[in-house]
């Protein structure tokens, strides 16, 4: 392909706003075309996309808002967008220039063209798999890594729990938590999943939370004395059943509640008085506030991987026509590990 030749570009089009549990329906597979060269007197990036991450908070981008949101919502009509590996293949912006590897929000298309370049991140390191880039070495990693360090200010010693633990996020938490010489339980939704964490990740202790008629008890088996910090991606009834186990001074960091995304009317929490009775800091975050933190958070992780110190697990699917299916299967569980769709190899 030459630049500046118009070429097929396969897109993954969100059909219209849902309600309820998104069905692989909700998006179309459809081929339009695109140049490949960026229009004079843009400071635009063209790029070949490789790899796309699925995400759960993707599904809140699938309904239309009354409020503003943490993220806007996809366009009817319009290819889905999210976090992606490309490869630059013509770019007018003097930070980047044809080859570079860059990760960024793309779309989930065949190749790009990206408007808002100084939301890019260039690779520079490429002795680790360029898969990493929507992973380990991505958001999902500096998320586990802000949400973990800067908001829970573990101490070696302290009794850690994670629910969601084998996903891209909590999986990396669980082995933080290790490194820092705590006592880590992780919560998975198969035996396969519960294996993984405590064979692949180090993790003390892992349950089914599926196989558990009462959250409250579990935890209790796994935390006599309590916990001190819990790293949240479920929400529900594992945050109340959570609540009553932390123990006095506790900190919650609360990262996202996938359980309650697809339900039109969320389920209310009942134990929040924990919070005051406790004196347990609970808190928020979005990992978009802590991008200053990228270079740090790299200089932390990127040896440990290298050194075989920390692990990751991928879930792989190939061919930007399966990507619907790949996002669906997040809020089933289908997913081993962080969820990733090839595109096209480098």
């Amino acid at each position: 392909m030459e630049k500046g030749e118009e070429v097929s570009n396969k897109q993954i089009i969100f059909k219209d706003y849902i309600t309820g549990f998104p069905k692989e329906t909700d998006m179309v597979l459809s081929t339009g075309t695109i140049k490949l060269k960026v229009p004079e007197g843009s400071n635009a990036i063209l790029v070949k996309n490789l790899y796309l991450s699925c995400d759960p908070y993707m599904r809140s981008c699938m309904a239309k808002l009354d409020k503003p949101n943490y993220v806007p919502s996809f366009t009817p009509g319009s290819p889905l967008t999210g976090v992606g590996v490309a490869k630059v293949l013509d770019s007018n912006h003097p930070n980047f220039k044809e080859g570079d590897l860059v990760w960024a929000m793309t779309g989930w298309e065949e190749y790009s063209l990206l408007t808002m370049p100084d939301n890019l991140n260039k690779i520079t390191d490429t002795d680790v798999p360029l898969s990493y880039y929507v992973g380990s070495l991505g958001m999902p990693g500096l998320t586990a890594y802000a949400g973990f360090y800067e908001l829970c200010s573990p101490k070696k010693g302290e009794k850690v729990f994670i629910s969601a633990a084998s996903g891209g996020i909590g999986q990396l938490v669980g082995q933080f938590a290790k490194i820092t010489g705590c006592y880590v339980v992780g919560s998975a939704g198969s035996k396969e999943k519960v294996d993984l964490l405590k064979n692949n990740f180090g993790f003390d202790e892992a349950f089914n939370y599926k196989e558990e008629h009462d959250l409250d008890a579990a935890l209790q088996r796994y935390f006599p004395e309590g916990i001190d910090i819990y790293f949240e991606n479920v929400g529900g009834k594992m945050l109340d059943a959570v609540l009553l186990n932390m123990k006095f001074g506790g900190r919650i960091a609360a990262c996202g509640m996938i359980s309650q995304y697809n339900l039109e009317k969320p389920e209310g929490v009942h134990n929040l008085f924990c919070l005051i009775s406790k004196q347990i800091r609970m808190e928020g975050f979005l990992v978009y506030y802590y991008r200053h933190l990228y270079p740090k958070f790299l200089d932390f992780i990127l040896p440990l991987i290298k050194e075989g110190k920390i692990a990751y697990v991928e879930d792989i699917v190939e061919g930007l026509e399966n990507a619907p299916g790949a996002l669906i299967g997040l809020f089933t569980g289908r997913n081993v590990g962080k969820q990733v769709v090839v595109v096209a190899r480098e």
